[in-house]
C-alpha cells in the first residue's frame, strides 16, 4: 500500500511527457506510486512510459486502446492503491513539494475531499508567464466560482481522498471535456473544497491541449452540466447568465499571442512578453492590439 496513487493519462504527450513524470518521481514526498494510463498514444509515449517503468519501481503503466480522458482517468483511479488520489497531466510540472504540502493539508483538515493550489502559467518551452489570476482558495469562493462559470481550480493541481471520489461516482462520460468541473461540483456535496497559496504546479499553455483543441465541446455542454447541478442541489439558476472566463486561449493565432504576451509582461517577465509580442505582430500586422503590446513590452511593462 501506498499513501499516494498519481494518475495520470498519456496520449500523443510529445516532447513534454518525460520532464512530467520527472516532476512526479522527483516529490519530497516518496510514498507514492504514479499510474500512467497510455490512451493509445501513437507517438513515442508508450516508450518513454515504458522506460520509466523498468527504472522505477513505483511507475505502474496502463496501456490500451484509446477511449479518451474519462476512459484514462477512471482506468487509473480503479487500479489506485492509495488513500489519496493526485492528478497530474503529461505536459504540466509539479514542484518537488507538492505532494507533502497536500497531503499535510488533508491529514490536518479531515472535513476537506481535494485540495488544489496556486499555478504558474507557463508557455509551450516552459518560460513562466505568470501567476494564474482567477485562483480561489476556501470552499465557498471555489464553489460559488464554478457555479459562475469562473476557473478557480486546476485539474492537475488537485489532490482528492480517493474515497470521496468513489462515492460520487468518479468521472463521468456523458461530460467529457468538462469531466473536472463536474467531479469538482460533486465533490463539494460531501465535503470541503481548497486550494493551497503555494505555486505547486507549472501549467503549461500550448495549442495542443484539451482547453486549447475542446473549448468549443466545454461551451457546449456546460449549459447541461450546470442545470443538472441546480436540480440536484434544489436551487434556482440565476437569473443573469455567468460569463465564462478563457483559460488562456483565443479565436484567432494572432490574439491567442497577445493574451500570453500580456500575460507575461503581468508576471514581470519582459523578455518571454517580447518574444510573443514579436510573434502576434508577425501574426497579425495590422492589427493595433499588436502595437500596442509591443509598445508595452518594449518599455518593459
Amino acid at each position: 500500500m501506498v499513501d499516494v496513487s498519481v494518475v495520470m493519462p498519456v496520449y500523443n504527450a510529445g516532447r513534454y511527457l518525460r520532464p512530467a513524470v520527472e516532476s512526479v518521481l522527483a516529490q519530497s514526498f516518496e510514498d507514492l506510486e504514479l499510474i500512467a494510463v497510455d490512451d493509445g498514444s501513437k507517438d513515442q509515449s508508450l516508450a518513454v512510459l515504458r522506460e520509466f517503468e523498468a527504472k522505477d519501481r513505483r511507475v505502474r503503466l496502463i496501456s490500451r486502446a484509446n477511449t479518451g480522458i474519462v476512459g484514462a482517468l477512471n482506468d487509473g483511479l480503479a487500479a489506485a492503491k492509495g488513500e489519496l488520489v493526485a492528478r497530474m497531466d503529461s505536459d504540466d510540472l509539479s514542484t518537488p513539494d507538492r505532494f507533502e504540502k497536500q497531503v499535510g493539508f488533508l491529514r490536518g483538515h479531515p472535513d476537506h475531499v481535494l485540495v488544489g493550489s496556486q499555478v504558474m502559467l507557463m508557455d509551450s518551452d516552459g518560460a513562466s508567464l505568470c501567476p494564474k489570476r482567477d485562483t480561489e482558495y476556501t470552499h465557498e469562493a471555489i464553489d460559488a466560482a464554478h457555479l459562475g462559470g469562473r476557473w478557480p481550480l486546476v485539474h492537475p493541481t488537485v489532490m482528492m481522498r480517493r474515497d470521496a471520489v468513489e462515492k460520487v461516482g468518479a468521472y463521468r462520460a456523458k461530460y467529457q471535456w468538462l469531466e473536472d468541473l463536474d467531479l469538482f461540483l460533486r465533490l463539494a456535496e460531501v465535503g470541503k473544497l481548497a486550494s493551497l497559496k503555494d505555486v505547486l504546479l507549472h501549467y503549461r499553455l500550448h495549442t495542443g491541449s484539451v482547453c486549447h483543441t475542446r473549448e468549443g465541446d466545454q461551451d457546449r455542454i456546460r449549459p447541461e452540466l450546470e442545470a443538472e447541478v441546480y436540480e440536484r442541489r434544489g436551487i434556482a439558476p440565476p437569473e443573469v447568465k455567468p460569463v465564462h472566463t478563457s483559460r488562456g486561449y483565443a479565436e484567432s493565432a494572432g490574439e491567442r499571442l497577445r493574451v500570453w504576451g500580456w500575460f507575461a509582461l503581468l508576471g514581470g517577465n519582459i523578455q518571454t512578453g517580447r518574444k510573443y509580442a514579436l510573434r502576434a505582430l508577425r501574426a497579425e500586422p495590422l492589427a493595433k492590439q499588436s502595437w500596442r503590446l509591443m509598445y508595452c513590452a518594449m518599455r518593459g511593462h
